[in-house]
């Protein structure tokens, strides 16, 4: 379960809140932007039973004491906080980042830093930025009434003047690691060919990437956690993510791409016997292609999203909550006439 906000760090229950999570049989997961987080609160946070962290980190935000004007430059915050979870132990670390046209070509500069630190650094999250002025044009109306949206969202030019699309972030996350193949997606609801969450594992080991898991053998993972569990795996542990060789080792007994990755573990190890012993890690890349728009105005949202919420007793999408909070509805578009 996601505890998100506002940041809910500053909620002066998130302790007690964390720990009802985990006691309802949950892994509880902050979202925060890291701003509150102290290592006291950290220990607080642990003993509750906190299981990991998602910190949002990108150039849209004014943050106190942090000169970095770019995404590479902000990888040294990235790093303040991974490292805070690695010394407290077993909490599971994820970056978010939103992407907008004049910060995509950071996305390369983000994914070698990931490798870099590959045994701290679990998941990097790309959310493509979307905002009114690049839908098209289109009319917005909630429950029959025209409404200008201009009164709920403040443009910024941070956010450039295109809509990117999941295919632009695999090119530049390729750019930096060319064996980059995704493992799982999410399809939309209005055109079930785009790519609305698109998931990647790689395995790193000592500092290079020995490849990706394929797709059959995540899909191979995830039949036998529900046989065994009646749950599908979503997040793992620090240790469990340390665990690429085996990953590496039973995938290739069993599926043909896993076997390039194995041979390419093998190599490592052979080229470098004192490294036997070292650990290779897992890590996942997600990107999230929010809302977008067919011709017709039909709004093309994730199936299935992952990030429901409830709203009065209802699951809703919750990257539209505040359309429901000002309106009462999700607001429709309409093509504009000419």
């Amino acid at each position: 379960m996601s505890i998100a906000g506002g940041d809910p760090l500053v909620y002066p229950h998130i302790v007690e809140t964390v720990r009802m999570v985990k006691e309802m049989g949950w892994k509880p997961i902050v979202n925060t932007n890291g701003l509150a987080l102290r290592e006291s609160l950290l220990k607080d946070l642990k003993r509750a039973g906190v299981f990991g962290f998602t910190f949002h980190i990108d150039t849209s935000q004014n943050r106190p004491d942090v000169n970095a004007t770019t995404e590479t430059e902000l990888n040294d915050l990235r790093y303040h906080y991974a490292s805070m979870l690695a010394r407290a132990g077993g909490i599971a670390c994820s970056f978010n980042a939103t992407i907008s046209e004049k910060t995509l070509a950071e996305i390369p500069n983000m994914v070698r830093w990931a490798q870099e630190h590959a045994n701290i650094a679990h998941t990097m999250v790309f959310i493509l930025y979307r905002s009114p002025n690049l839908t098209g044009d289109f009319d917005f109306y909630a429950q029959g009434r025209k409404v200008d949206l201009d009164l709920m969202y403040h443009e910024s030019e941070w956010g450039g003047a295109k809509t990117l699309m999941a295919e632009d972030a695999v090119e530049m996350i390729r750019k930096a690691d060319p064996a980059y193949e995704p493992a799982a997606y999410l399809n939309g609801t209005a055109n079930p060919d785009s790519l609305k969450w698109l998931l990647a594992n790689r395995i790193v080991f000592n500092g290079e990437v020995m490849g990706y898991m394929s797709p059959r053998f995540m899909e191979l993972i995830q039949t036998f956690t529900h046989i065994f569990t009646g749950t599908y795996l979503s997040y793992a542990t620090p240790k469990s993510v340390a665990r690429g060789k085996i990953a590496s080792l039973v995938g290739g007994l069993i599926d043909r791409k896993m076997r390039r990755v194995l041979v390419n573990v093998m190599r490592e190890i052979i080229s470098k016997p004192a490294t036997l012993f070292h650990p290779a890690h897992l890590q996942s890349f997600m990107i999230i292609q929010p809302v977008n728009f067919e011709p017709d105005g039909r709004q093309d949202m994730c199936d299935s999203c992952p990030d429901i919420t409830v709203h009065e007793g209802k699951l809703v999408w919750s990257c539209r909550l505040e359309e429901m909070n000002r309106y009462g509805a999700f607001l429709q578009t309409v093509p504009k006439k000419d």
